[in-house]
This record gives structure tokens, sequence and C-alpha cells, in this order.
């Protein structure tokens, strides 16, 4: 089984989107994201190649790979097979411009 590990850009990422939904929905919804967020992790660490790989970050060295979670975002992760470690490098709004996409990587 992997073991995730979020970069700092990654986690700031989920922090503002839990910022904003708490502020705009409320404390129940900010609940329901946390679990949905934590069951894709859980499953991510569980069988890592379940997301496809990620076609705008094709021409980068290492292959990046995505799951959405809920319905306007999607974890951005890369895997260290050797390690056991799977990476999260970020957390997209989906509704964004893809030409964007993962700045940190």
């Amino acid at each position: 089984m992997m073991k995730a590990h979020w970069t700092d850009f990654a986690w700031s990422m989920l922090s503002q989107t839990a910022d904003y939904i708490l502020e705009e929905y409320g404390e129940m919804a900010l609940d329901s994201f946390r679990n949905d967020v934590h069951a894709c992790v859980r499953l991510l660490e569980e069988q890592p190649l379940i997301g496809p790989e990620e076609k705008y970050l094709s021409s980068r060295p290492l292959k990046y790979r995505s799951v959405v979670v809920g319905s306007h975002n999607k974890i951005v992760y890369t895997i260290d097979q050797e390690a056991a470690i799977l990476f999260i490098v970020d957390f997209w709004d989906t509704r964004r411009e893809p030409s964007l996409q993962s700045r940190s990587v």
C-alpha cells in the first residue's frame, strides 16, 4: 500500500478550497467535502493507478495522474513506486483554465 504525501502547494490549494466551502456553504458542506477528499486519498493509497494520466502534463518528465473529487476539484498526483509514495502535487478546481494547471509541477 502506498502512503500519500501532500506537497505544500497542494495542501495550500486544498485549504483555500475548504475555506471557500465553509464561508459559502457552511460546516455541513465542509464536513462532506473533507470526507470525500479523505475517502479519495485512501482509495489512491490502495489503488494508485486508478487515475488516468493527466494529458495537460504529458510533456513533463514525470507521469502525472488525476482523480476527480466532488463536482469541481481533482487531485493531481505522481507515484514513486520504489518508495511506495503517492505525491499529491495539486488540488485543482476544474473550472479553471487547463493551461494554468499545476504551476507547482
